[in-house]
C-alpha cells in the first residue's frame, strides 16, 4: 500500500506540473474541467492507498504489544502455578518467576518498539524504492579515461558510414556520410521526422552513434571531452531556455567574463539591445523561468545574443529564427552571414529561402541523403528539393 501511495503521488504531481506549467493552453482549450476529473480520479486512489496503508500499519503495534502481553500473561499464569504447586525442592521459585518474566519483558521491548515506527520505516522503503529506480538507471557513457581536450576547432567536421537509431527495431540514420571542410556552410533540409535534428543531436555527442564514426579535426569525437567538444559549437534551437535570472546572467551563460562592452556589441548584433533597454532595468532585469513574460521572439533574439557573445568556430543554427518576424529575422540573416564567416555551419530549416546562400544542402529523407549540392544545383536536377521549394510559392 505504501508504494502505491508514493507511485499514485508522483502520478499527482507530475499531473499538476504539467497542468499548471500549460496553463494557457489548458484554457484555451477548455480541458479544466478534464483536467479536474483526472486529478479527482488520482486523488480518490491517493486517499484510498494511504488510508489502507495508515490503517494496516497503525494495527502493527497494538496487534504485537497484545500478542506480547498475552504470552506474558501465559507464562505468568503457567509460572505461578508451578510455583505454587512445587514442592520445596521445585525448580521454579517465586525470586526466579519474577527474573524470567522481567527478562522476557526487556526481550520483548524491542519489538515493540520497532513496530511503533513501522508506518514511517514502510513509507520510507517505498520511497526508496523509487529513488533507486532512478538513480539504477543506465548512466550517460563516461568520458574516455584517455579522451583528450579539443582547443579551438579549425571547423573540419567528417560522418563516415554512421548508423544510429533511438529504438534498436526502428532504424533512423543509415550510412551516413559527410565531410565539411573549415568555414562551409551546410543546410539540412527534408520533411519532418526525416533525421535533420537527430544528426545535430550526433554532432553535439548527446548521443552514441550505433556504428561508423563523427570526427572533428580528424579526431573521433568518442575520443574527445564532451565539455571540449561542446565549447566548439554555439547552438542556436528552434525551442529556447533561459534560466531564472537576470537578462545579462542569461547572455553571459557561456562567457561569464564577458564586459559590458562585449555584451552590449552581442545584443546589437542580434537586434535585441532595443527591446532590452525598454525593461524596466535594461540588462539587469530579473526574469522568471524559461523566459517569465518575454515574448518568444524576444526569447530566441537573447538566445541568438549568447552565440553571438561566444563567438565559437562550429555554429549549429536550428530553425534559429522560427519565432522572429520577418523583417528582424532579414537583419538577423544579415548578423548570421557575417558570423559564419570563416566558421563551419550547420544549419536546419524548413524555410528554403533562409538557406539558399549555403555551400552545401543535404536533402534527407528516411534518415538518408537522397540529394546534395547547391541551390541552383538541386533546382535544376527537378527533384526532391525543387518539389520542396517551388511548393512553398506555389
Amino acid at each position: 500500500m505504501f508504494k502505491l501511495q508514493s507511485e499514485t503521488r508522483g502520478e499527482q504531481t507530475s499531473l499538476i506540473d504539467e497542468m499548471i506549467g500549460n496553463a494557457k493552453i489548458v484554457q484555451a482549450f477548455s480541458y479544466q474541467e478534464e483536467a479536474l476529473k483526472r486529478f479527482d480520479e488520482i486523488n480518490e486512489r491517493l486517499e484510498k492507498h494511504s488510508l489502507r496503508a495508515v490503517f494496516f500499519s497503525s494495527l502493527t503495534n497494538p496487534c504485537t504489544r497484545f500478542i506480547n502481553s498475552l504470552v506474558y500473561a501465559s507464562v505468568a499464569l503457567a509460572g505461578g502455578l508451578i510455583v505454587i504447586g512445587g514442592d520445596a525442592n521445585s525448580a521454579m521459585t517465586v525470586g526466579g518467576l519474577s527474573i524470567f518474566l522481567s527478562y522476557a519483558n526487556q526481550y520483548a521491548k524491542p519489538f515493540n518498539e520497532i513496530s511503533g515506527v513501522i508506518t514511517e520505516l514502510q513509507n520510507a522503503l517505498a520511497c526508496a524504492g523509487r529513488v533507486f529506480e532512478l538513480i539504477e538507471e543506465q548512466p550517460q557513457i563516461p568520458d574516455s579515461p584517455n579522451a583528450i581536450n579539443l582547443e579551438k576547432a579549425s571547423g573540419n567536421v567528417a560522418l563516415e558510414n554512421v548508423a544510429f537509431s533511438y529504438v534498436p527495431e526502428r532504424p533512423l540514420i543509415r550510412d551516413f556520410n559527410l565531410r565539411v571542410k573549415p568555414g562551409q556552410r551546410v543546410a539540412i533540409v527534408g520533411p519532418t521526422g526525416c533525421g535533420k535534428t537527430t544528426v545535430i543531436n550526433l554532432l553535439m555527442r548527446f548521443y552514441d552513434i550505433n556504428s561508423g564514426s563523427i570526427k572533428v579535426e580528424d579526431i573521433d569525437i568518442r575520443d574527445i571531452t564532451r565539455k571540449s567538444l561542446r565549447a566548439n559549437y554555439g547552438m542556436v534551437l528552434q525551442d529556447t531556455w533561459l534560466k531564472s535570472g537576470t537578462i545579462r546572467e542569461n547572455i553571459t551563460l557561456g562567457k561569464p567574463d564577458a564586459t559590458d562592452e562585449e555584451i552590449i556589441a552581442a545584443a546589437k548584433a542580434s537586434h535585441a539591445h532595443s527591446f532590452i533597454k525598454r525593461l524596466p532595468n535594461g540588462y539587469d532585469t530579473v526574469i522568471g523561468e524559461d523566459g517569465g513574460s518575454l515574448s518568444q521572439g524576444q526569447k530566441q533574439l537573447l538566445s541568438i545574443t549568447r552565440v553571438m557573445l561566444c563567438l565559437p568556430p562550429m555554429l549549429i543554427l536550428d530553425e534559429a529564427t522560427s519565432s522572429i518576424d520577418t523583417r528582424t529575422e532579414i537583419k538577423i540573416q544579415e548578423a548570421f552571414a557575417r558570423l559564419m564567416q570563416g566558421r563551419t555551419s550547420f544549419i536546419v530549416a524548413h524555410r528554403l529561402s533562409t538557406i539558399r546562400e549555403a555551400d552545401i544542402i543535404l536533402v534527407m529523407k528516411d534518415g538518408n541523403i537522397i540529394e546534395q549540392g547547391t541551390h541552383e544545383e538541386l533546382l535544376s536536377k527537378n527533384g526532391f528539393y525543387a518539389n520542396l521549394y517551388n511548393s512553398q510559392f506555389a
